[in-house]
């Protein structure tokens, strides 16, 4: 019976193997939940889904699979209110706030809501709309759909709209994981995370409990044994395009810029202004008082440094190739020279680029610089990009 819902898995892009849905089925049949659908979700989604930035098409897939589960078609309401009754009132418990179950306690409490559903159902013999007792549309009857009460439950209706009836379930917490959208500073540090080099340096002054356990089990004795603290190896270089056609992403960048200082701890930064030229800086608001001479970066910061560029790379060609073509100086040597020069530093070299990839094509100026530092070190800015970025640098 679950084999629709495994068709709507990958027809939604969720790369759900035969295994894996039999392991699922094996779950189900375990009895791990009973008349618990957000236990069933849950346990369907940790069995089906490897990839966090798939979770928003399986929440879309389950909810194309399932979503009768969370209307009641009125020809079936009287099945419905067979389900164990611990089970309801666990839904309503969780989906109801505090005020709401008073509500329904001062009305006789929620055995007398269900007990007046099944009596309404079996007076009522026509549709109704409007109201505030039968079961229908438009009202303030605690029963249909596409009205309001708050202790309601809702009968034929595709979408829950106050969020007040008693089952509500299908809501998408994960769409910011999908790996082909613009991301936020939660899904940024995901993706950074993936760069992470933990190396043995310092002093011994971390506790080593295996070493410990089996030197102590072979000698017989309590055999203490220390190891060097495991610290974060990585060190990133930061260079930030600002300004002119970045102010459309500030946001973004901000974003990107707060998850790898909460990611890396040797992380240091400059800023520069549509390509890479002779001088960076560190402070926008004394970009011209107190630059940095880019020799002094390339001879600072050695090849074991790992050089991310984040810029939109569009402005004219001239700016890229042409000495003197920068827009706010004269650069004597071009910005393809210092771009080149910074792969030759640091042969661990990205560039994300906050427009969308699809778009690259149409920009002379994004095919300049893809060429100067390596097409396969451009990516975009969304959790695929992020992620093939670090697989590059790891």
């Amino acid at each position: 019976m679950f084999l629709p819902f495994f068709d709507q898995l990958r027809k939604a892009g969720v790369p759900a193997s035969p295994r894996e849905f039999l392991s699922f089925l094996e779950v189900l049949a375990a009895d791990l939940v009973t008349y618990d659908v957000d236990g069933f979700y849950y346990i369907a989604r940790a069995t089906l889904v490897k990839n966090e930035a798939h979770i928003d098409r399986f929440d879309r897939a389950f909810a194309a699979a399932f979503s009768g589960v969370e209307t009641i078609p009125s020809e079936a309401v009287l099945e419905a209110l067979d389900l164990p009754e611990d089970w309801l009132r666990k839904m309503a418990e969780k989906h109801l706030s505090e005020e709401e179950r008073a509500e329904i306690e001062a009305l006789g409490g929620f055995d007398k809501l269900m007990e007046t559903l099944r009596e309404r159902l079996k007076e009522q013999e026509k549709r109704h709309q409007g109201g505030n007792k039968w079961i229908g549309t438009a009202g303030t009857s605690p029963f249909g759909a596409h009205g309001y009460n708050p202790e309601g439950v809702r009968i034929g209706q595709d979408k829950s709209r106050h969020q007040r009836a008693v089952k509500v379930w299908d809501k998408r917490e994960f769409r910011d994981l999908d790996d082909t959208r613009e991301i936020g500073t939660r899904t940024i540090k995901v993706a950074l995370k993936r760069l992470r080099q933990w190396a043995r340096e310092g002093a011994h002054d971390e506790l080593d409990l295996d070493g410990t356990i089996r030197a102590t089990a072979e000698h017989g004795y309590l055999d203490v044994k220390t190891r060097p603290e495991r610290r974060n190896a990585v060190r990133v270089l930061l260079m930030l395009d600002v300004g002119g056609s970045m102010d459309p992403y500030v946001q973004m960048v901000e974003e990107l810029f707060s998850a790898a200082r909460s990611e890396f701890k040797h992380l240091d930064h400059f800023y520069f202004h549509n390509c890479l030229y002779e001088g960076v800086w560190r402070e926008n608001a004394r970009r011209w008082n107190a630059r940095t001479p880019t020799w002094d970066v390339l001879n600072r910061y050695g090849p074991a440094w790992k050089c991310i560029f984040v810029g939109d790379a569009s402005m004219s060609p001239y700016e890229v190739a042409v000495p003197g073509g920068a827009n706010e100086h004269w650069n004597e040597e071009s910005g393809d020279t210092w771009l080149r020069r910074s792969v030759a530093q640091w042969p661990d070299t990205l560039w994300i680029n906050p427009v969308q990839e699809k778009h690259w094509g149409y920009t002379p100026s994004i095919q300049l610089v893809r060429e100067a530092i390596g097409p396969e070190r451009m990516v975009p800015l969304t959790l695929d990009g992020l992620t093939r970025g670090m697989k590059l640098l790891g």
